[in-house]
């Protein structure tokens, strides 16, 4: 791509002057064009704004997220240190909310994963996040470019206050799969926006998986590049006491003959234990044969858990395929327990098997098995101890 052509793409993209449609929100690389928030937002209003109200200014952040990467089947893979204009940064979307258009002006350099032409890996490409206890921005690109095959996993630990941008690329025929854990410390807050573009016939997988933080917020913006792309975004989320966990997932089904299904499961336990999950689904008039479902499923264990849950679906085309969504909340089922209980299974393994087979579907996408395990065990560890 062209000095020029990345110019275009960095210049700002001004809202209508309504908001109806999620298509009409502001998105732009510039502070002054998205200000801070008051929280009647539309995408705020969910959002404890007092938590989260330090990441809207750029005085408090101190710090840069470094990222480590482990060997990969002997293959040579590695991370770029680029700078903010290096031409590949910042071409996949724009910053669409406050969060967003910070991490862009406060990062200092961009990491970049590039598995190259047809090249296949065997062994996940495991990428570790270290962030300071100081605010800091954080900026990873992955590119798979023409017929590559691969799998990211992004691990988060420790504590932190990170400001994250994701930017992932897959160009035409490439099979790209992205695990996203959130593994932090009780007192780690946590802010990103994952941006993903996909090519002619491409396929992407993106998980997340949020099972530790004191207040995390994840937005997954995605756009079809070109016709016959499949896009499926799943999720994951155990909340616990007082801690905060807010998912936004937006498709943009800007091309013919596109797929996508968008999963997110989440349970919920302990006074004060809070989920967001909002998915916005839009079809726009070049969407024809659109294939596109979007659920959320929430499991409350216990009094005092809310979990709000808002799914979104505009249709600007009416030759499609198919188009819908669903979401549920509810209490555990006690009926399940009783059947596991009358077979002489106490009630804290019984519970336990609910809770694995709630999130079954999901963590059976993950195919390293000590990893499957490994995030069960928190969950599971996480529920004992409450």
């Amino acid at each position: 791509m062209s000095t020029a052509e990345t110019a275009q793409m960095k210049k700002p993209e001004f809202a209508a002057a309504s908001y109806g449609s999620r298509a009409d929100r502001l998105s732009s690389f510039s502070l002054q064009d998205i200000p801070v928030p008051a929280g009647r937002e539309e995408e705020w209003r969910f959002t404890p704004m007092r938590r989260i109200e330090k990441f809207f200014h750029t005085e408090n952040y101190q710090g840069q997220a470094n990222l480590s990467l482990e060997e990969v089947d002997g293959t040579a893979v590695h991370i770029e240190a680029v700078t903010k204009d290096d031409p590949r940064v910042g071409t996949v979307m724009r910053p669409s909310d406050r969060t967003a258009v910070v991490a862009w002006d406060r990062f200092e350099q961009a990491n970049v994963v590039t598995i190259e032409e047809g090249q296949e890996l065997e062994e996940p490409i495991v990428i570790n996040v270290d962030a300071s206890d100081d605010f800091s921005a954080g900026h990873l690109m992955i590119r798979a470019k023409k017929f590559a095959k691969a799998t990211a996993i992004l691990v988060h630990t420790g504590s932190a206050k990170l400001n994250q941008t994701v930017e992932i690329d897959a160009e035409d025929g490439a099979n790209l799969k992205v695990i996203a854990i959130q593994e932090w410390n009780r007192d780690a807050l946590h802010v990103s926006n994952h941006r993903i573009t996909v090519g002619r016939d491409a396929n992407v997988e993106h998980l997340v998986v949020t099972i530790g933080g004191d207040l995390v917020r994840i937005s997954v913006d995605a756009k079809y590049k070109a016709p016959g792309g499949s896009l499926v975004l799943n999720g994951i989320y155990f909340v616990d006491s007082k801690q905060h966990f807010e998912h936004r997932v937006f498709v943009d089904h800007c091309e013919p003959k596109c797929f996508s299904r968008v999963t997110y499961k989440g349970a919920l336990q302990g006074q004060g234990a809070r989920s967001v999950w909002i998915g916005d689904c839009l079809i726009g008039e070049n969407g024809e044969g659109t294939d596109t479902y979007e659920l959320n499923r929430n499991l409350i264990l216990s009094e005092g858990a809310k979990a709000d849950s808002v799914p979104n679906l505009e249709i600007e085309n009416g030759e499609i395929e198919g188009a819908g969504h669903a979401s549920a909340t509810g209490r555990f089922d006690d009926e399940q327990l009783f059947y596991l209980m009358s077979r002489g299974i106490d009630e804290t393994e019984a519970r336990r098997l609910v809770i694995r087979g709630f999130f079954a579907e999901l963590l059976n996408t993950i195919t390293d098995q000590t990893l499957r395990e490994r995030l069960l065990g928190r969950i599971e560890s996480q529920m004992t101890q409450a």
